[in-house]
């Protein structure tokens, strides 16, 4: 079934968020440098794109870095001005990030800041980085409860928060799992449910990344 989706993912993503040279030098480094191949699928750094154009996001909070795919997707779709602050906990993955935005000349549109996410994000509030326009968490999940805790600090009525790597290939559903990334996403998605601040949804994935999805939540 992989087989089929990942077919399918190709076929869209060549019609709809077709490569470039950037994109796949970004790839190629990460690649070359043993990061783990977590980055999103070409078709959902498109999504995320368009989820920054539609909500004609200044501001983006990323929590996750890895080598900057996702922020370069991001930054792409940000209104004029515009700025990514992106939280990344290893300093070689933030290494190979930088070089990234430097490649695909985005470096003054993205603000890099290394170390553990939730030590970085009380700075972030005692500077008044924010309010944020859209948050995307894509970090550890043990810590999902925590950064959500954090993107509802820092954005205001009307800002998107997304969640990625909800699904987890079905996982997600299993409440005696003694997976600790399996309950950092379900205490993440009973957070979403009870807070009244937030009106959320969830979008399963299938397709070369396997299966699994997004959480999103506007804030109201």
């Amino acid at each position: 079934m992989l087989q089929d989706w990942s077919a399918v993912d190709r076929y869209f993503a060549d019609r709809l968020a077709p490569s470039d040279d950037i994109l796949e030098s970004v790839l190629a480094a990460n690649a070359a440098a043993g990061l783990p191949p977590h980055d999103v699928s070409p078709l959902q750094g498109r999504f995320l794109e368009l989820l920054v154009r539609l909500t004609h996001a200044s501001r983006v909070l990323e929590i996750g870095t890895l080598g900057g795919y996702s922020t370069i997707w991001m930054a792409r779709g940000l209104s004029d001005g515009g700025r990514i602050v992106t939280l990344e906990a290893d300093e070689k993955h933030a290494t190979v990030a930088r070089a990234n935005f430097e490649v695909a000349g985005l470096s003054n549109r993205i603000d890099l800041r290394v170390g553990p996410a939730l030590s970085t994000l009380p700075a972030l509030e005692g500077a008044k980085q924010g309010p944020f326009d859209l948050v995307f968490i894509d970090a550890d999940k043990p810590s999902n409860p925590d950064y959500l805790a954090w993107a509802l600090k820092l954005t205001h009525p009307g800002s998107l928060i997304i969640g990625d790597n909800v699904v987890r290939d079905g996982a997600v559903i299993d409440a005696q799992s003694t997976d600790p990334r399996v309950q950092g996403v379900r205490r993440f998605t009973d957070l979403l449910a009870e807070e009244p601040r937030l009106v959320a949804t969830a979008l399963q994935t299938v397709g070369s990344k396997g299966w699994d999805g997004f959480a999103m939540a506007l804030v109201v």
